[in-house]
């Protein structure tokens, strides 16, 4: 018993000193994790909030807010081209997920085969996504111009019509999706890895079974690929919601209002007509949609996306 007593004073010291380390390790934590948080504070955080207050007042920039309340969300229903940018983005967002996560997975595919020429292959594919897609904007209206652009100009050598391409209100939104093909290669290389990383064991047990080529792909490729085309869908419905560049660059969101994108809108009506109450509406509809759209994909990724380890 005195042995005990004895110790026990030991102990409450080697127990005060270890919580003092442990306070100290979360300081230590919290100050490198400071510019972070600051940052997220400052250019994440703040400016949501200030959306929401401002999409409550009318602004204009020059002039200090006065509150309205819900009159710049009424005023969404009112306005015809809200529906139009919505259209145009949707649409965008659809094909542009086509691009983003199939078309890279087929190209994952080839360039993950071994043979001559696949380094070159690979590189082809991701070399244009380290190009600006304002720079390639430039390079594409020039080609696709409707007065001296190249394919018009070859395509009345071989005796055929010229194309309105860009200032065509039915060509200039597929035009737009087309050149979204530019900037798959990231998405190709997320997808290349997450092949690489598959147990080679695996295609080994299924061949034995006598499996083919497509029973490989459906039961071992998408099952282990799947947190990796979780990724990619989440990444492509940000990314396609976010479009602007390429309709600023090209359109101007015309012709007709057939490239008027959600954010282009919202630019416009910001910058152009110095109405920032009712832009603020704009992104926080947009923020909610795409907060929507990420969360009804995971929250159906639970039937469709395998993790290693995790029970059924």
């Amino acid at each position: 018993m005195p042995a005990l007593r004895a110790g026990k004073p030991k102990l409450t010291w080697f127990r005060h000193r270890q919580n003092r380390w442990r306070k100290r390790d979360t300081l230590t934590a919290y100050l490198f994790l400071a510019p972070w948080l600051i940052g997220l504070l400052l250019f994440y955080i703040g400016p949501v909030i200030a959306a929401i207050y401002y999409s409550l007042t009318d602004y204009s920039i020059i002039s200090s807010p006065k509150f309205v309340g819900l009159k710049n969300y009424r005023s969404l229903i009112e306005d015809s081209q809200v529906v139009s940018s919505m259209k145009a983005t949707l649409t965008y967002t659809v094909f542009s997920l086509i691009t983003y996560v199939v078309i890279s997975l087929f190209l994952a595919l080839l360039a993950n085969k071994p043979g001559r020429g696949v380094g070159a292959f690979r590189i082809l594919v991701f070399l244009p996504s380290i190009i600006p897609l304002f720079a390639a904007g430039v390079l594409w209206g020039w080609l696709f111009n409707t007065d001296f652009g190249l394919v018009n100009y070859v395509l009345n050598l071989i005796g055929l019509p010229s194309q309105g391409f860009f200032q065509s209100p039915s060509q200039a939104l597929p035009m737009v999706i087309v050149i979204s093909l530019w900037g798959l290669g990231s998405s190709f290389l997320v997808y290349l890895s997450g092949l690489q990383s598959i147990p080679t064991d695996l295609y080994e047990a299924i061949r034995i079974d006598g499996a083919g080529m497509l029973r490989r792909f459906w039961h071992v490729t998408l099952p282990m690929l799947s947190p990796v085309i979780l990724f990619n869908l989440v990444i492509g419905v940000v990314l396609s919601f976010q479009v602007f560049d390429i309709s600023w660059v090209l359109t101007r969101g015309g012709p007709a209002d057939s490239t008027l994108f959600w954010v282009l809108l919202i630019y416009r009506r910001a910058f152009e007509e110095f109405r920032m109450g009712y832009a603020s509406a704009l992104a926080v509809v947009f923020f909610v949609s795409v907060v929507t759209f990420t969360g009804l994909i995971f929250r159906t990724s639970r039937w469709w996306v395998h993790y290693e380890g995790r029970r059924s």
